[in-house]
């Protein structure tokens, strides 16, 4: 799963509870919260990729409002030492120190929807955002 469809998205959903570790530090659970869709939908996902893997969320420069969201699946051995992470029911949801600056309060949803379906992000942070939800602006 390198780059997923995403779009903008507000929502009524159940959310799953994360817990949150930083350096044995306690950290907000707000951080990145994520839907019972969504946690359904990555768990299987990263089943079919057949490996223990962790989903790191970020941000980077592109897209037509000026940053692009990035979700992808690797190995927990690479996450570091200054990364977030938020544990989903033995799940682990990994975020750099940068892109939190952007994604603080994140909801990612999943939707089963024909037409419009995929994953959605909706971000407090965001000031403007694309069409299609995958771009945004601070």
């Amino acid at each position: 799963m390198t780059q997923t469809d995403t779009q903008a998205s507000t929502t009524n959903t159940t959310l799953a509870e994360p817990s949150t570790t930083t350096q044995n530090k306690p950290v907000p659970a707000r951080g990145i919260q994520m839907s019972e869709a969504a946690l359904k939908q990555v768990k299987a996902l990263r089943e079919q990729q057949g490996k223990d893997l962790c989903l790191r969320v970020g941000v980077r420069q592109g897209g037509c409002s000026g940053m692009s969201y990035a979700m992808d699946f690797e190995d927990p051995s690479n996450i570091r030492e200054d990364d977030e992470v938020f544990d989903y029911e033995g799940f682990q949801v990994v975020c750099d120190p940068k892109s939190m600056l952007y994604l603080y309060g994140l909801m990612l949803d999943y939707n089963t929807a024909l037409i419009g379906g995929g994953f959605t992000f909706t971000n407090p942070n965001a000031t403007q955002t694309c069409g299609c939800g995958s771009s945004f602006a601070t």
